[in-house]
């Protein structure tokens, strides 16, 4: 008998909890379009490129439309201007180099002018040092401590300059894929990571060193490329807060924010803009996984 109640009071509270559902047709309003700027020169020749899109629906699971129609230059501090154009009309900006030439050298400031819709955005970034990747190996390792699978995991060396402090950032490639991830945004302040311990001047602790590696190990005879970025500080919190918001979840997720840009628009009134402009100089190593860069 005291089973029969108990099932019958569960059956009760179920129905109850069931009748309770209300399906919440959630209604967001759609915000002003934004100009999106997407650009990073760097000092490798070849073309540079800056992507221009507009903001979209928060909802809408589209590719974002693309700016097309802008005007878009490049000023170094010399007074030289690069033309960027977008021949595809794909919102993709190009800048064509000549005969050995190339636009992104170290210590040099740039200042980028964009004309769209009316409105006139700009944004300067400076090109900072960077050292050289010295170096990269493998060591053979299973993914787990409790499983069988093996592979090899890459680390890289590099040495901060000693001096003023250094901004950098890290990109890596497996098979001349990029490896995106939200994990895979890394960024470094010296030689360590922002608030440690003064490493100004050494060798990039061992974290980094190893921070070049996809989820699941590299196999023999993968194709592995390093890449080390210079940043401004202004980047590298841009970076550093982008990584924030996109990682931002789970039981203890903080509000949303609005992730800082450098793109401003030249009228007090006019609409602003999003994304961020860089220049960045790069030192990369590519290796293959083979026993002559195998260490025990």
């Amino acid at each position: 008998m005291k089973q029969s109640i108990n099932y019958i009071a569960f059956l009760l509270v179920g129905l109850s909890l069931s009748a309770c559902e209300t399906v919440i047709d959630t209604k967001l309003e759609t915000g002003p379009i934004q100009l999106s700027v997407d650009g990073t020169l760097t000092d490798q020749p070849g073309p540079q490129a800056i992507r221009l899109t507009q903001t979209a629906a928060y909802f809408n699971n589209g590719p974002a439309p693309a700016a097309s129609g802008a005007t878009v230059t490049v000023t170094d501090n010399t007074g030289r201007v690069y033309p960027f154009t977008d021949p595809d009309n794909d919102g993709y900006y190009v800048w064509k180099p000549g005969l050995k030439d190339t636009l992104g050298r170290i210590g040099s400031t740039y200042l980028l002018q964009i004309a769209y819709q009316g409105n006139t955005y700009v944004a300067t970034s400076k090109m900072n040092r960077v050292p050289a990747v010295d170096s990269l190996i493998f060591r053979k390792e299973k993914i787990n401590p409790i499983s069988k699978t093996e592979g090899y995991k890459a680390e890289f060396f590099a040495r901060d300059f000693a001096g003023a402090k250094d901004y950098y950032r890290v990109k890596f490639y497996r098979n001349d894929t990029l490896q995106n991830k939200p994990r895979n945004i890394i960024t470094i302040q010296d030689a360590s990571f922002p608030g440690s311990a003064d490493t100004d001047g050494l060798v990039f602790i061992r974290p980094l060193r190893e921070s070049a590696n996809p989820d699941s190990l590299y196999a023999p005879n993968d194709l592995v490329k390093v890449e080390l970025l210079s940043l401004t500080s202004e980047a590298f919190n841009f970076w550093q807060q982008f990584r924030q918001q996109i990682t931002n979840g789970g039981l203890f997720a903080t509000p949303p924010a609005n992730i800082p840009t450098n793109i401003i628009n030249t009228s007090p009134n006019g609409r602003n803009a999003v994304g961020f402009f860089t220049a960045s100089a790069i030192r990369s190593r590519s290796v293959r996984v083979t026993e002559q860069n195998i260490r025990q």
